[in-house]
């Protein structure tokens, strides 16, 4: 019998990720994990209602200035609206929509690449003609005609944001199976009877998840990014719904005297997708079975 007791207890996730990372990649995580947490809990650590109005309590600075009025930590808008939660609920929608983005373009662009580096012939050149396609036009000029066409529900903008950057995944995708594909131990695979599904799933997507990860993290701030451009340019969720964005579009006009109303979301900003950029380093590295091997 094996005596258990003599197994050395394996560290846990926590403790290898804190153990493996230097410092930049642990305060990105600790922020990353902060913001999601606000994001999370946003309606329970909100002040305030986001949509409530208060014309009397308009452009208040925060705390620390002039004028401050209790409870509005990080001023008011130029409707009243507390800052503090109305920041809070635009990080929860962004990051919902980056997460939804990202995710819809990673399984559209991963199959389709997928496909493309197994199948080859005439479903391989139709799959790269539409990632062609996609590269050659700006995608701010398609999201434009998108949403000038469907509207900006929210349920457009998670689609659009959904096939914003697929034709990535599919190249990435596409290169790696082919390269994969030409290694002897997919030969083997093959001599040994596997089939095609049973090569893809056990061979060829372990290889390329580290590649994948790290275009996941790219795309996350990328979107981020653009839901923001398209909010700044009213184009995004519509007011009164509350995004980063938007947030800072919307409060661009009041620079010169309330600059806490874009200060706020346009940190939020910069936080998320610094925190996003560094993680995904290490989830690259932490990914890569050849790494992990060494």
């Amino acid at each position: 019998m094996v005596d258990i007791t003599a197994v050395p207890a394996q560290p846990g996730m926590l403790r290898t990720f804190w153990a493996s990372t230097n410092l930049i990649q642990k305060i990105a995580a600790i922020v990353g994990v902060s913001l999601i947490v606000l994001a999370a809990f946003a309606p329970l650590i909100a002040p305030f209602d986001p949509l409530d109005q208060s014309l009397i309590s308009r452009l208040r600075p925060p705390l620390g200035f002039e004028r401050y009025k209790d409870g509005f930590y990080l001023g008011t808008d130029e409707l009243g609206r507390d800052v503090l939660s109305r920041s809070l609920y635009g990080l929860r929608l962004t990051l919902g929509l980056a997460l939804a983005g990202a995710s819809i373009g990673l399984l559209l662009g991963g199959t389709l690449g997928l496909l493309a580096g197994l199948k080859r012939g005439f479903t391989e050149d139709i799959i790269m003609a539409a990632v062609d396609i996609q590269i050659a036009i700006p995608f701010t000029l398609i999201a434009l005609l998108i949403l000038a066409i469907f509207g900006s529900s929210l349920e457009v903008m998670v689609v659009v944001l959904g096939i914003a950057g697929w034709e990535q995944y599919a190249r990435i995708v596409r290169g790696e199976v082919r390269k994969i594909t030409q290694m002897p131990f997919i030969e083997a695979a093959r001599a040994s009877g596997g089939s095609p599904r049973y090569i893809a799933i056990r061979h060829v997507l372990p290889n390329i998840v580290s590649p994948l990860v790290v275009q996941f993290t790219l795309a996350l701030s990328n979107i981020v990014i653009l839901e923001s451009t398209l909010s700044f340019l009213g184009l995004g969720v519509q007011p009164p719904t509350a995004t980063l964005g938007s947030m800072v579009g919307y409060g661009r006009d009041y620079m010169p005297t309330a600059p806490w109303m874009v200060t706020v979301p346009a940190v939020m900003i910069i936080l998320l997708t610094f925190s996003v950029q560094i993680t995904g380093d290490w989830l690259r590295d932490r990914a890569d079975v050849r790494l992990r091997e060494r």
